[in-house]
């Protein structure tokens, strides 16, 4: 594999971009077609392909700014960071902007899709969404992988982190912007984690929602955190009343399933989530492990798990199949998969260690050793790209870092934003009781996140609030919970 190293060409970019003229226009952003919009000031920003020079060819940035309500705004932004790796931060944005609503009283929220997602030199291919879901064998996957490689219209290799942490700071510069508040989720806040690295004096605040911890390359715990996720969200329905006489032997009924699926997919017809006309779907272990895997995302689908598995335990498999449908078009929508595999490729499958893999913790959990397997087989022949040197050392840093988990998080654990702090001497980490992954949607955190940004101070943040947030009760019926 050819491995390049990115030395410190931050000068260079900045005198490229800085002479660009911008212009703005008016525009609207929305999550997607048929979506709810918002008023905005959109514009593009050229950034070359290959900061190295050795490969021509230019890209375009997306950038959209959601002014201030203030007239008179703060000289420096609020900066989302979206995850996936593969999310656009325009539609990130317009899925969460109410929790960004105080922050946006006087200060702009600066929207970047970055390289590769979103309407920034999409990086996508079309696909059946079977492989995406990892259903067909390991030679199938390269097979499609490689027809994915041939349908990208740029060069896989430029759109990692290390070059999308360099667009930032040419649209920081472009724009006049003096310092960027920056938040950034799941994957974002490895980002975020490597713009402060590259560019502390560009950077006033950074909160991490879902750590990723640099030290940690993704892939290789996602089954048994998962897995750790279900097994503790189980245990809370039993000790729950309501839940625990309702569902009293759940976690054997998951394991029932789990087995059953493994053994004999079964044929079933559900309506489909676009157009509702009857879809005839093979549902075995693997959608099983894949819906819910990304129920176990969020409190409010975590509340569906023991009666979905109910369901499937009584061979009503429709509603967990309807789910599985949902996420893989939601998946597919809403990830660039040739950026999602560049990243990946390059930031997280060099690094596996197989002699630090729990091979039997992996092949127990429900999920198993498939999304792992897929990734290492896409990565045999995905190019890799530049990465920093010291991209996967922890940030050492004297800027104000506030770092938020959740106890439930079924892939980026509390664990891993500690071992992130390992560096952070100004730093807080808060941590929401039974929450999934991302705690910026959850009861105060936004209110927390807003007085943090505005004071770029630690110290007088109130956080008692976070014992009192909202945990979605357990549904006992499709009625929803107990009153």
């Amino acid at each position: 594999m050819i491995r390049c190293v990115l030395p410190l060409l931050a000068l260079l970019f900045s005198t490229s971009t800085a002479a660009q003229p911008v212009e703005f226009e008016d525009c609207r952003i929305s999550a997607g077609p048929g979506m709810r919009s918002v008023q905005a000031r959109c514009t593009t920003l050229a950034r070359p392909l290959d900061p190295s020079g050795e490969v021509e060819g230019e890209i375009e940035l997306r950038i959209a700014v959601v002014p201030a309500l203030d007239l008179a705004p703060k000289p420096d932004p609020l900066v989302p960071l979206a995850g996936g790796p593969g999310q656009g931060a325009v539609q990130f944005y317009m899925a969460y902007r109410a929790a960004f609503g105080r922050v946006r009283r006087d200060r702009d929220i600066l929207l970047i899709d970055q390289r590769g997602t979103g309407q920034s030199a999409t990086m996508d291919c079309e696909l059946d969404d079977d492989i995406v879901e990892g259903q067909y064998s390991i030679e199938l996957t390269i097979e499609y992988m490689r027809m994915c490689l041939e349908q990208l219209p740029h060069d896989p290799r430029f759109f990692t982190t290390s070059i999308a942490a360099r667009d930032l700071e040419a649209v920081r510069e472009a724009l006049g912007y003096s310092r960027l508040n920056l938040y950034g989720v799941s994957y974002g806040s490895r980002v975020a984690q490597h713009f402060a690295r590259l560019y502390p004096e560009s950077t006033r605040t950074i909160v991490v929602d879902g750590v990723v911890a640099p030290q940690k390359a993704l892939g290789p715990e996602i089954a048994t955190e998962s897995q750790r996720a279900i097994d503790n969200i189980l245990a809370r329905c039993l000790e729950n009343a309501e839940c625990g006489e309702r569902f009293p032997e759940i976690d054997t009924t998951f394991q029932r399933v789990v087995q059953t699926l493994t053994d004999a997919p079964v044929e079933i017809e559900v309506p489909h989530p676009s157009h509702g006309r009857p879809e005839a779907l093979t549902f075995g272990r693997n959608e099983f492990a894949s819906a819910i895997r990304l129920l176990a995302y969020s409190p409010e689908t975590i509340a569906l798990i023991p009666l979905l598995v109910h369901e499937a335990g009584e061979q009503r498999y429709a509603p967990l199949a309807a789910q599985y449908l949902m996420t893989t078009i939601s998946l597919m929508d809403s990830l660039s998969l040739g950026m999602h595999n560049s990243v990946m490729c390059t930031e997280d499958a060099p690094f596996y260690e197989s002699d630090t893999i729990n091979y039997d913790l992996l092949n127990a959990s429900y999920m198993g050793p498939l999304q792992l397997e897929a990734l290492q087989a896409i990565c045999s022949i995905w190019p890799d790209g530049p990465i920093d040197d010291g991209f996967k050392a922890p940030l050492a840093t004297e800027l104000p870092v506030l770092l938020l988990s959740g106890t439930a998080d079924p892939i980026t654990p509390p664990a891993w934003a500690a071992l992130a702090m390992a560096e952070m001497e100004n730093a807080t980490h808060l941590i929401g009781e039974h929450q999934g992954h991302g705690q910026i949607n959850v009861g105060c955190v936004p209110e927390i996140v807003a007085d943090f940004i505005e004071a770029a101070d630690l110290s007088s943040l109130d956080t008692q609030c976070m014992e009192r947030s909202f945990v979605m009760p357990f549904f006992v019926d499709f009625s929803g919970p107990t009153p």
